[in-house]
């Protein structure tokens, strides 16, 4: 008798939630979890389990109480550590795994944009005193020691109180979705001069670059972390379903 599948959805990202989406209305079987409070209004049709994990032992050991016979890895394209996690647990109980990953964006043919490996990267290549835009998150913060800029602006979609560790930031508070339009007034009223984001990938997060592009800014995009070698990969929900199918 072949077991009914229970797919583990590792979530996080844009596209889990589609795939969500997707999974509810043809009635296959899933349990969603997250590495982190969710961000935004925009809710998934099963309510995701809250589950950080300090390490790969710990998730497999969940993951084989659960009784999941799939991992879909759905998680942030900037958490790797849900990634590596779930690769060794896929690994270890034999279970088959996929990765569901929207492509970065290009930078080829924009004289203004450039790929750095990371946030201090990103940092050394700040013009002294840029009005800089940054969309790189609060954890990122410890990554710009020694700018070189006037103002780092640091976006964040949740309000808080917290007090930034560097004299030169300044929080700028938003609520998604954003839209080019606004995001092109928005630089205009905070001069700002220069960009620095994580390349996420995808429309959603594509409005700054947009306007960043118009305005002619100088763009740095931080690359995403490597995931495990040899992670099977998908680049779109439809891919995904097809592979839930063939389970």
């Amino acid at each position: 008798m072949t077991k009914t599948p229970h797919i583990l959805l590792l979530a996080g990202s844009f596209e889990a939630r589609h795939l969500a989406e997707q999974l509810s209305e043809q009635g296959l079987q899933y349990t969603a979890w997250l590495s982190e409070a969710p961000r935004g209004s925009a809710m998934m049709p099963q309510v995701p389990l809250l589950r950080p994990f300090a390490d790969g032992a710990a998730m497999q050991a969940a993951v084989a109480e659960g009784g999941f016979t799939a991992v879909m890895d759905a998680s942030h394209t900037f958490d790797r550590s849900v990634t590596h996690q779930a690769v060794a647990t896929a690994q270890a109980l034999d279970l088959p795994y996929l990765r569901l990953e929207r492509p970065a964006w290009e930078t080829q043919g924009r004289a203004h944009w450039c790929r750095v490996p990371d946030v201090a990267q990103g940092n050394a290549r700040i013009s002294q005193g840029a009005r800089v835009f940054c969309a790189t998150g609060w954890d990122s913060l410890s990554g710009y020691a020694g700018f070189a800029g006037e103002v780092l602006l640091l976006r964040q979609t949740r309000r808080h109180r917290r007090l930034a560790p560097y004299p030169f930031v300044e929080l700028v508070f938003g609520d998604p979705p954003f839209n080019a339009h606004d995001e092109q007034a928005l630089f205009k009223r905070l001069s700002v001069d220069t960009l620095i984001c994580r390349n996420l990938g995808g429309a959603a997060s594509r409005p700054k670059l947009d306007a960043a592009d118009a305005l002619g800014l100088d763009v740095i995009l931080i690359d995403r972390p490597a995931a495990p070698e040899g992670t099977a990969s998908v680049a779109d929900v439809g891919a995904a379903l097809e592979w839930v199918r063939g389970l």
